[in-house]
């Protein structure tokens, strides 16, 4: 029995889906902490700071890495009780995904913005993500207690730059609770309520999920049209597969079993999905008994854009690396994996990131949560490497790249960055921006302290340590955010580094020529501290092609062969030695360098 439409309407008036989103570190899991307070969602004995971080990770990097759902029971001014469903979001340019992935299964958001701090680029994209969504959006300021606190000033950058009107309900400190109840109440009057198909079948969309080691994959789910209850078998209209479904629950905040998920609600599933590979994360689920004709239309696709060869340090450990890579693959679409083998580090996968820090957390989250020892190669991105005969080919990896008088030319990805920082620190970026062959294309004023830089970039010259340094030269206040602008030719070059005339794949790397020469010095001189002496001369080299840009070499181990030798001529112990050095010359030819862990390590996460 289907309920009424009277029924429906009236349970879908009193729901609202909001997400939260923000730059990183503007108080999203703080003001989520204040809600689940206000509404009695979470007990006060249960009660820690940001209770929605549920990662070790994320609560010692003062981070948000995944989206939380949670559901919570408000009490309204009108008396009626509303069911608030909200999502707190990453606010890093790389989990942008993430924030994409929450937004397809809400219908509002609220943009929280630091009143000492006011717009960061990351708040700029995160408007524009929820514009494009079409989603209701309620600026937020944050930290009105906060002495430094510029309230006016930010009211304006965000009706200047954003095109948003703030109301005064929308001023709040999310660590006091100061104007989080009238908050609240405008979440309530101004999020529309969920829509649905009442003639359509059931449409229930996909939005992440994990993998439980008993109960299996555990998608979470916001309903769509139709409803979802214990016992249904469903269909995933993208992959195929079909189940039944165990359990179905909400998140309060913890996986709450309920009896049935209606339309316009979130929530989980568990069924009879063992393998993480038999759902898509975007996908949508129809019922058998209500099929639906049409999907949902996903939410766009995101390619990962860094690429990372992972090998265990432990051959024996390759299966569990595998299975490791598959349960973080599931609730994390932007990562990729597929398998590869090195020479000089055996078998292993070349894997997917969206950035850099995408890149630590999924290694870092290898290590502690799937227990994993495992050791990363040095990142690359993307090239179109155009060859003589006309042929594309797209090389992720420096050991594809095909040989030199094979190539016409080779396009890199491009960025668009977009630089927010103060205005006595401008130089100091720009100089930054164009040591990375970067170009400025223009600069906007945002107030009377604060500068927004356009630029255009080479991707593969942000990957390693421009955060930093960008933080560093700015002392911590310049903020950053990127989109993609396709590919330009450059004159690139693979870098290979020789050990005794042997090249060694994992070293490899794709730089622009005016920087090998540095590049090939600094790794050259990074190895011969890490490599261990021999007991023979070892060269240590870069090469591009067949011409070698730097060396260093490794001394060989000298063992005192005249020891033994005492008194007489001193022609004795010159024929010893001259024997010892015919000996080493031979060992020199036949003789293989082993390369320690440590000088992988060392090398690959050295800095340019």
């Amino acid at each position: 029995m289907n309920p009424s439409p009277l029924t429906i309407a009236d349970s879908l008036s009193r729901i609202r889906n909001f997400c939260i989103i923000a730059h990183i570190d503007h108080g999203k899991s703080t003001l989520a902490d204040r809600m689940l307070q206000l509404t009695h969602t979470v007990d006060e004995r249960d009660f820690r700071d940001q209770v929605l971080d549920s990662m070790d990770l994320e609560r010692e990097r003062g981070i948000t890495i995944k989206c939380h759902p949670v559901t919570m029971n408000y009490q309204a001014a009108d008396g009626q009780t509303y069911e608030f469903n909200l999502l707190d979001t990453p606010g890093h340019v790389d989990f942008t995904y993430e924030v994409s992935r929450s937004m397809a299964a809400c219908d509002g958001a609220l943009l929280v913005v630091d009143a000492a701090q006011g717009v960061e680029a990351q708040t700029v994209a995160n408007a524009y993500l929820a514009m494009e969504a079409n989603l209701t959006i309620i600026p937020v300021i944050n930290k009105i207690d906060l002495p430094t606190a510029d309230v006016d000033a930010v009211v304006r950058q965000i009706e200047e730059i954003l095109g948003l009107s703030v109301e005064a309900g929308s001023l709040i400190s999310a660590k006091t609770g100061q104007g989080v109840p009238a908050l609240m109440e405008m979440i309530m009057h101004q999020v529309p309520p969920p829509k649905t198909d009442l003639e359509g079948g059931t449409r229930v969309l996909v939005f992440d999920s994990i993998y439980d080691a008993y109960r299996g994959v555990m998608p979470y789910v916001r309903v769509k049209d139709g409803r979802l209850k214990t016992g249904d078998r469903i269909r995933f209209m993208g992959t195929g597969y079909t189940g039944e479904i165990k359990e179905v629950g909400m998140f309060c905040p913890k996986p709450t079993p309920v009896a049935v998920l209606d339309a316009g609600q979130v929530g989980y599933i568990v069924g009879t999905i063992k393998e993480p590979r038999d759902i898509l994360i975007g996908d949508t689920i129809t019922t058998q008994e209500r099929p639906a004709k049409h999907p949902l239309p996903g939410f766009k696709l995101v390619l990962p854009m860094v690429f990372s060869g992972v090998y265990p340090v432990n051959t024996s450990d390759l299966e569990k690396l595998k299975s490791s890579l598959d349960r973080l693959s599931l609730n994390d679409s932007a990562f990729t994996y597929q398998p590869e083998s090195s020479v000089a580090l055996g078998f292993g996968f070349r894997c997917g990131f969206l950035g850099l820090l995408h890149m630590e957390i999924v290694q870092e989250r290898l290590r502690r949560e799937h227990d994993v020892d495992i050791i990363s190669t040095y990142p690359s991105v993307i090239y179109n490497v155009f060859l003589n005969n006309g042929e594309m080919l797209k090389i992720d990896n420096p050991v594809h790249m095909p040989d030199l008088t094979r190539i016409d030319h080779i396009e890199e990805p491009m960025i668009r960055a977009f630089i927010i920082c103060q205005n006595e620190h401008i130089n100091d970026v720009m100089k930054l921006i164009m040591d990375r062959r970067g170009t400025v294309e223009k600069t906007d004023s945002l107030d009377t302290r604060r500068v927004m830089l356009t630029c255009s970039m080479p991707l593969n010259e942000i990957l390693v340590n421009f955060y930093d340094f960008l933080k560093s030269i700015s002392h911590g206040y310049a903020s950053m955010d990127y989109e993609h602008q396709g590919h330009m030719a450059s004159d690139l070059v693979r870098l290979d580094i020789l050990l005794n005339g042997e090249p060694v794949d994992a070293f490899s790397c794709l730089i622009h020529r005016s920087k090998a020469e540095s590049r090939g010095r600094q790794m050259c001189a990074a190895l011969k501290d890490v490599i261990p002496s021999h007991l023979f001369t070892i060269p240590v080299q870069a090469a591009i092609g067949k011409t070698i840009i730097a060396r260093e070499t490794i001394r060989a181990l000298r063992k005192d062969v005249t020891a033994k030798c005492y008194g007489g001529d001193i022609s004795r112990k010159r024929k010893l030695l001259e024997r010892q050095k015919e000996g080493k010359k031979r060992m020199k030819l036949v003789g293989r360098v082993n390369v320690p862990q440590e000088a992988f390590v060392s090398v690959l996460k050295s800095n340019t």
